[in-house]
């Protein structure tokens, strides 16, 4: 009597690590080619051929493409509830109808109009992404030129009232002409810059 032989034999241990190696290779090529890397709120890490959605921190995008890459450590997700609890599905909070309360006509058009043109493509989803971040850059060097300017005029102003204490306490000042001779200011020179310093100062004001 011939023996009976399986029809499907048991793959080998070696052959299991080979197809658990080709499967980590995939996994870790689609990794690599994705343009897009952000962290979301909750810390998990993202990889896609898409932006990520609109509101996303510029600070926790880790790449996109023409940005350079940053390696950033996700954060600890929260703490979980038991497992009995979490397995239990949530029921959906009812929101009653309001009939006397219409929709805004601005939420409405906005509402069709979207409708009508369909969802983003992926040049006008990278595009948007591009625009964000062009934004969050322009704002913060204003932010930066507007503290430089303040800065000036606090700087400014504090030599303004300082020059003015000088010529209201009434000692003899001294300066320096073109020729390089040491001189005393004249009442009239005086009083000329006197008022020069009080138009300042009220400019400070």
């Amino acid at each position: 009597m011939l023996p009976v032989m399986p029809l499907f034999a048991s793959p080998s241990p070696a052959a299991l690590l080979r197809r658990a190696a080709a499967v980590a290779m995939l996994l870790a090529a689609g990794l690599a080619q994705a343009q897009f890397v952000w962290v979301d709120p909750k810390g998990v890490r993202h990889y896609s051929d898409q932006p990520p959605p609109p509101g996303t921190s510029p600070a926790r995008i880790l790449k996109a493409p023409g940005l350079p890459t940053i390696s950033v450590q996700p954060a600890a997700p929260a703490a979980t509830a038991p497992a009995a609890r979490s397995a239990l599905p949530l029921p959906a909070p009812l929101v009653p109808a309001n009939p006397a309360s219409p929709a805004a006509p601005g939420d409405s058009a906005a509402t069709a109009k979207q409708a009508t043109k369909g969802p983003q493509t992926l040049a006008e989803k990278d595009a948007d992404f591009r625009k964000r971040l062009k934004d969050s850059q322009e704002a913060d060097l204003k932010t930066q030129e507007q503290a430089r300017i303040a800065a000036q005029k606090t700087e400014h102003c504090g030599e303004v009232r300082k020059a003015k204490q000088m010529l209201d306490s009434g000692i003899r000042i001294a300066d320096v002409g073109t020729d390089g001779q040491k001189r005393y200011l004249s009442d009239a020179e005086r009083t000329q810059r006197s008022a020069r310093a009080n138009a300042m100062a009220a400019e400070c004001n």
